[in-house]
């Protein structure tokens, strides 16, 4: 089974996109609501947290984890690959291949929670990827909570949502990261506000078209891995009250989440 985790229900954007995109490998999903949001915790924090969630999906059976979480993967994944032997993935490097790959200007923008700003994580590996591109951060604090509460279509939102991609928009950026996995559910709200001529980078859909190179790739992890008779299952360490129908807007069907301790 493939394990994914995150810090709450923006993570199910990635399970969905997988689903999608990789069809027949069952996953095991962990949303850690009860911590929610990590962007605000210290790195030292989030490690351990991310550290309590793969013990967790592997006690599942998982034997691949994706780190669907930008906080997460920028403050632990590197503590993760040389703890546990399993492939891990995580969300960061896909997206960034992808924006250096269609950025025209080499103006590249990056929108995420303050603990995926302030790592710089993006910048390096950009910087690695397409030395002369220049990368400009913007940190969004707000914009996870409010999605987590439902509020996507709620006139505030939008007005955050343009405040934050303001001074963005006046650096003439051609490509944008959506440096969190809530984000894609922003994007209807995004897109508008950052210009019709930037292209939007969904590290959602972009981890998983990697995790299908990897598969095709590798026989024997395939083959490990497939078994399209065995359910997905969803687990959450809190269930508050607007997760069931994020869940199900998501997936665009009925989610059973089960309560977890973590």
């Amino acid at each position: 089974m493939i394990g994914i985790f995150d810090s709450g229900v923006g993570g199910m954007t990635v399970a969905r996109a997988v689903e999608q995109l990789c069809p027949g490998f069952p996953l095991i999903y962990l949303g850690d609501l009860a911590r929610t949001p990590y962007g605000s915790k210290s790195p030292a924090m989030i490690t351990e947290y991310s550290h309590r969630n793969t013990e967790f999906l592997l006690r599942q059976g998982a034997k691949l984890i994706i780190i669907a979480c930008n906080s997460a993967a920028s403050a632990a994944s590197g503590f993760l690959r040389s703890h546990y032997h399993q492939s891990i993935i995580d969300v960061i490097f896909p997206a960034v291949a992808k924006a250096a790959a269609v950025s025209l200007n080499g103006r590249i923008g990056v929108i995420g929670t303050r603990a995926t700003i302030n790592s710089g994580v993006y910048e390096q590996r950009l910087q690695e990827s397409r030395p002369e591109c220049r990368v400009y951060s913007q940190a969004c604090p707000l914009l996870v909570p409010l999605v987590e509460e439902g509020w996507m279509e709620r006139r505030e939102t939008k007005m955050i949502v343009k405040k934050y991609l303001h001074p963005l928009r006046d650096k003439q950026i051609d490509a944008l990261i959506l440096g969190c996995t809530h984000y894609p559910l922003l994007k209807k709200i995004i897109a508008p506000r950052i210009g019709c001529s930037v292209h939007i980078i969904d590290s959602s859909v972009e981890v998983a078209l990697h995790l299908k190179q990897i598969l095709d790739a590798d026989p024997d992890l395939r083959t490990a891995l497939y078994a399209p008779d065995i359910p997905s299952r969803f687990f959450v360490s809190d269930t508050p009250s607007p997760v069931h129908g994020l869940a199900d807007k998501i997936f665009g069907r009925t989610v059973l989440l089960e309560k977890t301790d973590v």
